[in-house]
């Protein structure tokens, strides 16, 4: 073999062989009530091709139960998951306030919210322990979904029974304060519940009516009440120490890029609710909500279920987008 031949033959393998070392692989558990078929889940493959030019290598694992997944990321089994913020919120409280009854109005609130979160001062509140909150996306309004169209107001739900997330102490909290009895729920659960008729009103995303076929529990009586109760999140949440140091900052930037993108999905999931459910709430009465949300997040907040640091910040973001508020000038503000 000539030398010259044998020299650049050399060459190459020890190149390959170092670009080969300077990618990390690492598992990435991806909760996706659908599976391997569902949108997040999408988006996680494209966000995994991206990974590429941080330096790691993604291997994704679908997970239907979110509870496993979470409990997988825990123990180490996942270097990193892809989470709702409300499950996220035990990994960091902070960014696991996102989710709190009220504090986000709309898709405008949540732009806003998302895009300030990216600022290098906030970057020290993605860490908490061993973890980092590594990308942050929209999940879509919170609605109520409720099997009696005449519940259409609070007072109303007084009696009923309410699915709960067993794992959001939050939420018990809120159903009890209005009177109404909660039920322990889990992600797996809570839509076979209503739509079974174990219980009388959820609270759900739109992306979550038609992949667990909750037109059944609406039936023909059922209505939606449009009047966001909250803005859900999904958080990709890593082990930080198995990342390279910019690892982070690099995917939040990517999921930010991709806002957009997430807002679309959320769209044709709205898009697909049969019109005759969504009944419309007075405005008035919106404003009251409004109220007896702040309420509750403040009563949350001294329980230690919600961050004071991230309701302060939320609170500001409102406030920036209507100084008119009553909220604006309250002595007891969050």
């Amino acid at each position: 073999m000539p030398a010259a031949i044998g020299a650049t033959m050399i060459t190459a393998s020890v190149t390959a062989t170092s670009a080969n070392a300077a990618i990390e692989k690492r598992t990435f558990c991806v909760f996706d009530i659908v599976g391997k078929q569902g949108d997040v889940y999408s988006l996680m493959q494209d966000y995994r091709l991206e990974a590429m030019n941080w330096g790691v290598d993604l291997t994704l694992k679908a997970y239907t139960d979110e509870k496993i997944a979470a409990e997988d990321l825990k123990s180490g089994k996942c270097d990193a998951a892809a989470l709702t913020g409300i499950r996220g919120r035990s990994f960091n409280s902070f960014t696991g306030t996102l989710d709190s009854i009220g504090s986000i109005p709309s898709y405008d609130h949540m732009r806003q919210t998302l895009k300030l979160l990216l600022k290098p001062k906030f970057a020290k509140y993605m860490k908490s322990g061993d973890y980092e909150v590594a990308g942050i996306s929209p999940g879509g309004a919170g609605y109520l979904f409720t099997n009696d169209n005449t519940v259409n107001t609070v007072a109303k739900m007084s009696g009923k029974k309410v699915a709960v997330l067993d794992f959001d102490k939050s939420q018990a909290v809120l159903v009890a304060s209005v009177g109404a009895s909660p039920v322990s729920a889990t992600i797996a659960t809570f839509g076979p519940m209503f739509n079974n008729g174990s219980v009388d009103i959820i609270a759900a995303p739109a992306i979550a009516y038609e992949p667990l076929e909750l037109y059944k529990g609406l039936g023909e009586n059922g209505a939606i009440a449009d009047f966001a109760i909250a803005q859900l999140s999904l958080q990709m949440i890593i082990r930080h120490d198995r990342f390279p140091t910019e690892f982070a900052q690099q995917s939040r930037d990517y999921s930010w890029s991709q806002y957009d993108r997430a807002i679309e999905l959320i769209k044709v999931s709205t898009d697909k609710i049969d019109p005759k459910y969504w009944m419309e709430i007075p405005e008035k009465d919106k404003t009251g909500y409004s109220e007896m949300f702040r309420q509750s997040r403040i009563k949350l907040r001294d329980m230690g279920i919600y961050n004071g640091k991230m309701l302060k910040f939320l609170a500001r973001i409102r406030c920036k987008l209507d100084a008119g508020l009553a909220e604006c000038t309250a002595k007891d503000k969050e």
